[in-house]
């Protein structure tokens, strides 16, 4: 059930209203989530900016929405899960990658290592220590990438929980 409402550029405050307005001048329109959170223009610039930010993150793509994946999977965000299956499709992940990711793993082990610390970033952040860090780095995982991990799990948080408390679902499909 929808708790908050998406605002049109012109309803929006001050600096929201801008964001918005710059949105739509290049995309040609915002989606409910952005449009959403045009009610706090201080939490809408900081989602574009982080968002902007993570898109140059080292991971590839499909790597990138298997950990989207998985971290929404705990969150428990149908909406955030729907947009991620989506965009894992477009990056060629089949419904087995999916299915895998939303259960925090993958059939690559190193993959697998990398989407489980994204988890435990989210779940149980105290509990990480040395010997995590040294099995990522074991696996290959450079310092840049296990230094990013955790703005993407932040990202996904952001809007994973922005979306629950606003009531937004996922569109219903007609059969």
């Amino acid at each position: 059930m929808r708790r908050l409402t998406a605002l049109e550029p012109a309803e929006a405050p001050g600096k929201s209203r801008e964001l918005l307005e710059d949105i739509v001048g290049r995309s040609g329109g915002v989606g409910e989530m952005v449009a959403t959170m045009a009610h706090s223009p201080a939490l809408l610039q900081g989602y574009l900016e982080l968002s902007r930010a993570m898109k140059r993150v080292k991971l590839p793509r499909a790597l990138s929405e298997k950990v989207s994946l998985a971290v929404q999977e705990w969150i428990g965000c149908a909406y955030c899960l729907d947009a991620h299956a989506e965009a894992a499709r477009a990056a060629g992940l089949s419904e087995t990658d999916i299915a895998l990711a939303r259960q925090g793993t993958s059939t690559d082990a190193r993959e697998a290592a990398l989407i489980a610390m994204a988890v435990r970033i989210l779940a149980e952040p105290s509990a990480i220590g040395d010997e995590d860090v040294a099995q990522l780095r074991a696996h290959g995982w450079s310092d840049r990438i296990i230094a990013e991990l955790p703005g993407l799990v932040a990202l996904n948080q952001l809007t994973g929980t922005f979306n629950l408390l606003a009531g937004l679902e996922p569109a219903t499909q007609d059969a």
